[in-house]
């Protein structure tokens, strides 16, 4: 059974960092690329970053280039999300997914969500 689990979000103020991780299991991690999307309150799903395997390519969204990015661990079946320069607009709760996807997805496969809420 395909499992994947979010931690790492939080509450925190404009500018600030945080580092989202996604433990998976059930698949061959190393042989399968992965995807964050996030859904703000209200909207749909919004692709943010995908990784290829083992490491590349990468890919982000222009709302998140510059400021996020995506790694992976493949010794440890997770991955990673290191978010800087936080801004209120990315406050939603963040997923990540199994496959490598074009901004359009689709994201059939992914976890239970952590909350990042970035507010002064």
């Amino acid at each position: 059974e395909v499992q994947l689990v979010e931690s790492g979000g939080g509450l925190v103020q404009p500018g600030e960092s945080l580092r989202l991780s996604c433990a998976a299991s059930g698949f061959t991690f190393s042989d399968t690329g992965m995807t964050w999307v996030r859904q703000a309150p209200g909207k749909g799903l919004e692709w943010v970053s995908s990784i290829g395997r083992p490491n590349f390519p990468r890919s982000y969204a222009a709302s998140v280039k510059g400021r996020f990015t995506i790694s992976r661990d493949n010794a440890k079946n997770t991955l990673f999300l290191q978010m800087s320069s936080l801004k209120a607009e990315d406050t939603a709760v963040y997923y990540c997914a199994k496959g490598f996807t074009s901004s359009s997805g689709p994201w059939p496969v992914r976890g239970q969500g952590t909350q990042v809420t970035v507010s002064s």
